[in-house]
């Protein structure tokens, strides 16, 4: 597949219109392990008042295999929802409109989902987590100017690589 650029922002876009894949943010060689013990500690009734402070636990089903994922994620509290955001292929199972589970502060409740894919959305969700969540913002390349505020081109890059920004507002 070859990529075409955009004139207005010079994004390249792949043959459905949508950006790119461009690798910004990578697993860890030990991600799966990390992910079963923190999953572990979120459901620990104790501990996950001290790992659940930025943490949640996501139970999403594949729109296309059914297959059930159980995925740990860092969020920021933003206007009465929680935002998550993810560069990986598991965020095309969030989808607006169909309710997800999550383990929130220990319980498993129902999340409504707003899935952001816009560039304007992406990036204006990405920059209030980053600006949150400096570990986020470096899992992302996401650089500081002087003041604090997130680089808008690394915001930009991040939403060109694929990028999604999810609103969920638990219930």
């Amino acid at each position: 597949m070859q990529a075409r650029m955009t004139n207005p922002t010079m994004v390249p876009l792949g043959a459905d219109g949508q950006p790119a894949p461009a690798v910004r943010a990578r697993t860890l060689a030990w991600q799966g392990l990390a992910n079963r013990i923190v999953r572990g500690l979120l459901r620990t009734p104790l501990v996950c008042r001290l790992a659940g402070k930025r943490l949640i636990t996501v139970y999403a089903v594949g729109r296309k295999s059914g297959r059930h994922y159980t995925i740990p994620v860092a969020y920021t509290r933003h206007d009465g929802s929680l935002l998550i955001g993810t560069p990986f292929a598991w965020g095309r199972n969030l989808r607006t409109g169909e309710p997800v589970d999550i383990r929130l502060s220990g319980k498993r409740r129902p999340a409504e989902v707003d899935a952001r894919t816009d560039e304007a959305g992406v990036v204006e969700l990405y920059g209030v987590m980053a600006r949150d969540n400096h570990s986020f913002a470096k899992f992302n390349k996401i650089g500081f100017d002087p003041a604090g505020t997130p680089d808008p081109a690394d915001l930009h890059l991040a939403w060109a690589a694929g990028a999604r920004a999810i609103r969920l507002t638990p219930r």
